[in-house]
């Protein structure tokens, strides 16, 4: 009520004296003189807090019955007084001043923690004593309020909406900074031992240190845990709604602390390779949790996030890469569908990478084609390699494989296909996988009636490569190599594949035999192993031999050989690279010669 004193009704002086039930009434005693109200909330913050909460009180009113004053509507959360009736017979009532002092000691026993307890003593000590000892005073007692009817609840005030979003955002940067703790021998400053944190291939062995970091360059990874600016104020579902996905993100790592620092940062490691079709509803969610992941671990490589799923490969110690693929199994978005046998690994480590790449994209894999016109659910028959090996068996043991009716078909591009390949393949001279679906379009009578059977590196290409061949309805049949080249050469390394496997790291290519397809560019001598163009402007990868580098011959035409040219840009500023020989005499897309492409593929 408007007006109504903020305080138990016990600390404040009747309007009129109270009656007695066995005498007149006897006037109320004078408030004291130096211990106002006021003053009782300056000496005391505690009751002052108390006198708040009692201002806020919804629906609370007084009703006086002339004899007693309690409470009338309840609220939920704290605690209501008794009516301080005096007893029927007995010694008279108490004055205001010894009434003030029952009210402040019963206080002190309400509230926990004994908070109360000094502040009690202190107020009693300084309230006028008025000589002799008080008679016995009616104990107040401490009832909890009643609940509130059902219905919804009340927003915080604005207040109480600050505070929750800065506990979030400390709890968000607390889990962030906890993800990167690592075990650590050093010694920290104080001369003790501490832990030490990783983050961003740097060490920190003092908490300000990674504090500091993780400040200034990770303050859009621990925003998450904030509310965002212009969210309803005191909105709690909205807060938990921001901070939710960092905090996931924390939570979902995997435990390092059994791990040495040196297991998980070792050069001696191995190279993963996976994908993974399926729906994705928040694929910024997906990929903020793998860039999170390959953080924690000191992972390193190129995962690409999109709707249609995940394609990825990173580098790492063993150690690491085993985190990573129980934490890619454990995930509730794969563990049904993904297992330990779609991982193809190699030889490697982090090295194999100059940094972490995570984004999210359109498609898995750069095919050029909206996935919701051509689908991954439209793929073509997978083989195992044992299949797929009885397959290829098949085909090249018939009298002339380049009158069959299948077709061994390499979705890949020239310059993997350059250096090694399945023996009497078709392989594509494309220099992207985007232009594949244009390939197809323009020799569609090659596939025609055809039995395809087709391989890539490690199976993600043929998914959608195969959805769009089938597409087109011109195939009788459709089969792709389950796992690609990589689990192919696992179980047949000296199978039908010849020549080496290129990778997209700085490896660039491995080896599962000793066989070699492919020539030097100047030279002509057997060479295999790729290098990049020495001018800045084309980055081609060219086939030089030691021999023909060491003369100086280290770009991948004569045109890039023989000029320095320079860098031409736009208006903008956007660096363009300027066409060589190889792209300029490359068709895009090559057209083939239906009974050419046969004798050669009978040849091979």
């Amino acid at each position: 009520m408007a007006g109504e004193p903020p305080f138990p009704a016990a600390l404040h002086p009747p309007k009129s004296p109270l009656p007695r039930r066995d005498g007149p009434a006897q006037p109320a005693s004078p408030p004291p003189p130096q211990m106002g109200l006021a003053a009782l909330r300056r000496r005391s913050p505690s009751l002052s807090s108390l006198c708040r909460r009692r201002d806020m009180a919804a629906g609370g009113r007084r009703e006086e019955t002339g004899q007693e004053e309690r409470l009338g509507t309840p609220r939920a959360g704290g605690f209501q007084h008794a009516p301080l009736a005096p007893p029927a017979s007995g010694p008279p009532p108490l004055s205001f001043r010894d009434q003030g002092r029952a009210a402040v000691r019963a206080l002190g026993r309400g509230t926990s923690g004994g908070g109360w307890g000094g502040a009690n003593q202190k107020l009693r000590g300084r309230l006028p004593s008025g000589g002799a000892p008080p008679p016995p005073r009616p104990e107040v007692e401490m009832v909890p309020l009643e609940a509130p009817a059902a219905g919804p609840a009340a927003p915080p005030d604005g207040a109480a909406a600050r505070k929750q979003r800065a506990l979030a955002h400390r709890k968000a940067f607390s889990l962030f900074v906890k993800a990167k703790e690592v075990p650590g021998a050093a010694q920290c400053a104080a001369g003790g031992e501490g832990v030490r944190w990783r983050c961003c291939r740097q060490g920190f062995e003092e908490l300000s240190g990674i504090h500091r970091h993780v400040a200034l360059q990770h303050g859009g990874d621990v925003g998450q845990g904030a509310a965002a600016e212009g969210s309803p104020a005191g909105s709690v579902d909205g807060i938990r709604g921001h901070c939710r996905g960092a905090l996931e993100i924390a939570w979902a790592l995997p435990d390092t602390s059994h791990v040495g620092h040196d297991d998980l940062t070792s050069k001696v490691g191995e190279v993963l390779l996976y994908y993974c079709y399926c729906e994705v509803k928040d694929p910024e969610e997906l990929c903020a949790w793998q860039k999170a992941l390959c953080q924690h671990l000191h992972l390193t490589g190129k995962v690409r996030v999109a709707s249609e799923g995940i394609n990825g490969t990173v580098g790492g110690s063993k150690a690491a890469t085993n985190l990573y693929v129980e934490a890619m199994l454990s995930h509730p978005l794969f563990k049904d569908i993904l297992c330990q046998e779609d991982f193809k690994s190699s030889a490697g480590g982090a090295h194999c990478f100059t940094d972490l790449r995570v984004g999210v994209f359109k498609e898995i894999v750069p095919m050029g084609i909206d996935p919701k016109i051509v689908s991954y659910k439209e793929t073509g028959i997978h083989l195992s390699p044992q299949e797929f090996h009885k397959e290829v068996e098949h085909y090249l043991s018939q009298a002339s494989p380049g009158q069959s009716d299948t077709i061994l078909l390499d979705c890949r591009n020239f310059y993997e296909s350059k250096i090694g390949h399945f023996q009497g393949c078709l392989a594509p001279d494309i220099r992207k996988f985007s232009y594949f679906p244009s390939y197809v379009d323009e020799n569609l009578e090659l596939f025609k009636d055809k039995r395809v059977l087709m391989y890539c590196t490690g199976g993600i290409r043929c998914e959608r490569g195969s959805a769009y061949l089938r597409s087109k309805a011109v195939c009788r049949e459709v089969y792709q190599l389950k796992g690609g080249i990589h689990k192919y050469l696992e179980e047949f390394p000296d199978g039908f594949y010849r020549g080496k496997l290129f990778v997209f790291d700085d490896r660039y290519a491995i080896c599962s035999n000793e066989d070699i397809i492919s020539a030097c560019r100047y030279c002509g001598e057997l060479w295999d192993q790729y290098k990049l163009c020495s001018s800045q402007h084309c980055r081609q990868l060219v086939l030089a031999c030691p021999s023909c580098r060491n003369k100086g011959l280290t770009a991948c035409c004569p045109v890039c050989q023989e000029k320095e040219l320079k860098l031409t840009s736009r208006a903008s500023g956007q660096i363009l690279k300027e066409e060589c020989d190889c792209t300029r005499r490359r068709l895009r897309v090559p057209i083939e010669d239906v009974s050419q492409r046969m004798l050669v593929a009978g040849k091979n």
